[in-house]
Order: structure tokens, then sequence, then C-alpha cells
């Protein structure tokens, strides 16, 4: 009798590991179908345009209280990481939210941007992408693998596109934020 249980907890042992490992394949599974990555794209706030020589400007005071304002916006969005491009500009954009949020600002080159790379990167991640009137609305298109945004106008400093990817798939979405930032004097 002794040797039948014996034997009997001897053939069920393997069956309770595999029945473990199976409950643990099923569950990293449904970990890595429910990733979502979401990137949050603007255009830098307005610039100085007191010297049309100058091909790297500041920001003007409209453009700070822009700036600001795009910090207030994002403080409900738990940011994991900041891109810009390298320029006055866009800098001082995501300078404010950098601040609030304690991130550095990784730079980026939109000619240079592996997108496959950058999605991996970034999985799981809420990201800022701090561009151009032309590369924002590039870089959005490249994410969501669809012609589907055209360059911005020159005066549109408030438009914020929104792009998910959730198992693959990729969603945007643009909205307008008006700022009641003081105008140029």
């Amino acid at each position: 009798m002794q040797w039948i249980k014996s034997l009997y907890i001897i053939l069920c042992i393997p069956l309770i590991f595999t029945s473990c490992k199976d409950e643990q394949k099923v569950t990293q599974e449904n970990i890595t179908k429910d990733v979502v990555s979401t990137f949050y794209f603007i255009r830098h706030a307005e610039k100085d345009r007191s010297d049309p020589e100058n091909v790297d400007p500041e920001l003007n005071q409209r453009g700070l209280g822009r700036a600001m304002h795009w910090a207030e916006i994002l403080d409900d969005v738990d940011l994991d990481a900041i891109y810009t491009t390298d320029y006055e500009r866009t800098s001082m954009t995501a300078a404010p939210t950098s601040v609030k949020k304690e991130l550095d600002v990784t730079y980026y080159e939109p000619q240079n941007v592996d997108i496959e790379q950058f999605k991996t990167d970034n999985l799981g991640k809420k990201v800022l992408v701090v561009g151009h009137s032309n590369t924002t609305p590039e870089f959005v298109n490249k994410m969501i693998g669809e012609d589907l945004y055209y360059e911005m106008d020159d005066s549109d400093n408030g438009s914020l596109f929104i792009v998910q990817l959730v198992n693959g798939q990729a969603t945007s979405q643009r909205l307008h934020i008006n700022c009641n930032c003081p105008k140029e004097r």
C-alpha cells in the first residue's frame, strides 16, 4: 500500500509543476498584451522673431507663458521621458515640464529617429516630444504608420497630438490648447 502512495506522489508532482508553468505562461502573455505607450507631441512655443537672421531664437514672453502652460496641462500625466530637438525654443518649451517632473531631457534629431527603436525604448511609458511645425506632424505620422497630419501653420503653437500604442495598434488625436498667455507688445 505504501508503494502505491509513493507512486501516486511521484506521478502527481510533475503534473503540479506543469500546471503552475502553464498558469505563469498565461499570466506573462496577459501582461505583454496590456502594455500601453502614450506619446504627447507638441511644437515649441512662440519664438522671438525680432532678429530674422537668428536661426536659433529663444522663446518670446508669450512663448515662455505657453511653456509654463504646457507644464500645467501635463501636470497630472506621470511622464517617464521628455525628448526635444537641440534648439533653444524647443529646450525652453520643455524646461518647465522637465523641472516640474524632475526629468532630464533627451535630445533627438528628427531625421535620424529609428521609429521602431523609439517605440521599443519607450514601451509602456508616457513620453513628451517637443519638435517643430514640420517635424512634429511627420513624427506622429511615422508613429501611427499613416500620413494623417500635415505641416503645421507657423502660428500654431497650441496643437497637442496624443498617440497611444496598445497591443501594437496605434491611435491618435489632435487637440488644440488655447493659451491666455500675454501677447507681445
